[in-house]
């Protein structure tokens, strides 16, 4: 097998790739054919050493991937040889075949590709975590969606259409736009060139919902400015690297509310409600209510050259590395 492995925390540049030996599965585990690894922010948090959990070198990074079981070990019955499988691992993905433990895959729809399985499971569990359980959208509202060009972007766009919202779009250019539309979107802003508090309530009609925020930095006061009476800012993570102080007076004014949404450290915790949660998407995905977007596709070797890709935000929507 081949495997991309982090031997000091660092740049990602440093990432080296290695060739091991196949795994074998024991007791309870399964042997993975990577087909497509999803690569996410925390992927390079985990890389640099700057993520709270902090896993000393030497380790492989990559935290979601989806594949074709190629060996199961003794106890395992709910997966077979041959399934089309995904999981969120946390570590281990950025490989061209993984051991895990049987419980953590899940079977993939056949309407949903292989890349695009390997690329769902962060921006899906965590678009439909904070609409579904952190706040609830009611049809009808509208939602502002913050770098709405990137992975959470897109999901969330896609999960608050399908929850019966309006959904308003902003991001930094024109083609993150353009796929924002193609997702569901009503209305865009370029938040780089254009007022978004002021355009926010304009294209909400004055009464702007809920803001989904994966990006921090100076856009989360305009945003919050921009919440209409019970407008709620849901704070998924701070893309833009700056982490915002947000003036308590601007919560208080119209009875705002700021949530916080931490869907990888629940899913940890609940491992019943997460299998639940992850259940009810690809249901929607399997009955075409849901539409995972294709993601880009980069070769394994590349791995460190994405990783810099996603951290100065080149990349649109999802990028998954094939081994």
């Amino acid at each position: 097998m081949r495997r991309v492995v982090c031997t000091e925390w660092g740049e990602p540049e440093k990432l080296v790739l290695e060739d091991s030996p196949d795994p074998e599965p024991g007791p309870g585990q399964a042997v993975v054919e990577v087909a497509a690894a999803g690569v996410n922010f925390v992927d390079a948090l985990f890389v640099a050493g700057t993520y709270q959990i902090k896993v000393p070198p030497p380790f492989t990074p990559g935290s979601e991937l989806a594949g074709t079981v190629l060996a199961v070990g003794d106890g395992v019955t709910d997966i077979g040889v041959g399934d089309r499988v995904l999981s969120s691992l946390g570590l281990g993905a950025f490989a061209s075949h993984v051991v895990v433990p049987a419980g953590s895959l899940t079977l993939i729809p056949d309407n949903l590709s292989s890349p695009a399985a390997a690329a769902l499971a962060q921006s899906y569990c965590t678009a439909w975590f904070a609409l579904t359980r952190r706040t609830t959208i009611k049809a009808g509202e509208t939602v502002l969606v913050l770098g709405a060009g990137g992975g959470v972007g897109l999901a969330s766009i896609d999960v608050a259409r399908h929850l019966g919202a309006r959904v308003i779009a902003a991001a930094s250019s024109a083609d993150k736009l353009a796929d924002a539309t193609a997702m569901g979107a009503i209305a865009t802003i370029a938040y780089e060139d254009e007022d978004l508090k002021v355009r926010a309530r304009e294209l909400a009609d004055g009464q702007l919902d809920v803001v989904i925020d994966p990006v921090g930095g100076h856009h989360s006061e305009a945003a919050l400015r921009a919440l209409g009476p019970g407008g709620r800012l849901v704070v998924i993570g701070f893309a833009a690297g700056d982490i915002p102080s947000l003036r308590t007076n601007l919560v208080l004014l119209n009875n705002r509310s700021v949530v916080g949404v931490d869907w990888g450290a629940w899913a940890m915790r609940s491992p019943a409600e997460q299998s639940a949660l992850l259940t009810e998407i690809l249901d929607g995905v399997a009955a075409g209510e849901l539409h995972p977007p294709a993601p880009s596709e980069r070769p394994l070797t590349e791995a460190g050259a994405v990783l810099r890709d996603l951290l100065e935000r080149r990349l649109r929507g999802k990028t998954v590395l094939v081994p």
